[in-house]
């Protein structure tokens, strides 16, 4: 069953900014997530999902009901973790967590007092004197108190410590596994595979990969680190080798390249005429498979460095 539909989406804001023909479903159940560079498109797809905007063109719709008309309706379903945080002026914690769960109807605070809790919140301050940490986790309070079955989640750890980030992360986890709907919007890696069962990658407002966390945890190509005891030994590797090599480090006589298991008895036959100081396996995750598509890509260094930016 379908919860999450986002079909054709486009908010054209002129010079190439906004998101353009992007789709993507998630499923009852499901932890979808949406990974992409700061100034993608990740929230600009969010914001219109919980109808904050009205699209060019395309559709969205939570449960069946259309995001732009029926807006109101849809923030009574879902618990929404915004990237930017704006909290009514003049307020303490205490008295946002109040508004917040009257808006809701809530009665029972036991929930409430629990989160405050597990993420450690000290809600009896102004919120203007609170550090962006602290107003990250009252935001995160808020966004899950009324045990909502649909979490929308944009950049939800932006600001919190690795401690709290890591707690956060094994809270989401719980989450999922009661059954809960997540779409999470992020640009940290680690955070996207622990918790995400399927990832769609945006880059310039466009979805250019959607795959399967498993999939990519099942790869079956392989990379290796190799290096050679000697730069003649490196350099009789290189000239002979019938792999393509990623990378080629001369002045460490060393190499990377990347296999499937059936290439690997080839590589051991082409290193046996060759000595070696040490081969290491690297482990595929996450991050090669997104740094990887942008290279086909063939973003330039400049474009390189601003996604690392962007990404850390």
């Amino acid at each position: 069953m379908t919860v999450i539909k986002v079909n054709h989406a486009t908010k054209d804001y002129g010079h190439g900014r906004g998101i353009f023909d992007v789709s993507f479903e998630v499923l009852k159940g499901e932890a979808f997530g949406f990974l992409g560079p700061n100034g993608a498109g990740k929230s600009t797809t969010i914001r219109h999902l919980m109808g904050f905007s009205k699209l060019d063109d395309g559709e969205l719709s939570i449960n069946g009901k259309n995001s732009w008309k029926s807006a109101a309706n849809i923030k009574h379903d879902v618990g929404y973790l915004p990237g930017e945080l704006a909290f009514p002026k003049g307020m303490t914690g205490d008295q946002f967590i109040e508004y917040m769960a009257k808006e809701r109807q809530l009665t029972d605070m036991t929930r409430i007092k629990e989160l405050k809790k597990i993420f450690e919140v000290d809600s009896s301050k102004k919120i203007k004197e609170m550090s962006l940490g602290m107003k990250r986790k009252l935001a995160v309070v808020t966004a899950f108190m009324h045990s909502p079955r649909i979490l929308i989640l944009d950049e939800p750890t932006s600001g919190l410590d690795p401690v709290m980030q890591e707690r956060f992360i094994q809270f989401t986890l719980k989450e999922k596994a009661e059954g809960k709907t997540i779409l999470l919007s992020s640009h940290i890696f680690t955070e996207v595979e622990a918790t995400c069962d399927r990832i769609a990658i945006i880059k310039d407002g466009v979805v250019v990969s959607t795959v399967e966390a498993l999939a990519l945890k099942q790869n079956k190509n392989k990379s290796f680190k190799i290096e050679f005891d000697s730069f003649k030994d490196y350099q009789t590797f290189i000239e002979n080798t019938a792999f393509t090599l990623s990378v080629k480090r001369p002045e460490q006589n060393q190499v990377k390249l990347s296999l499937t298991d059936q290439k690997m008895q080839q590589l051991f036959i082409e290193l046996s005429e060759v000595k070696l100081k040490f081969i290491s396996e690297i482990k595929f995750i996450l991050e090669d498979y997104f740094m990887d598509f942008y290279d086909r890509k063939k973003t330039v260094a400049a474009g390189e460095e601003n996604l690392q930016d962007g990404l850390h």
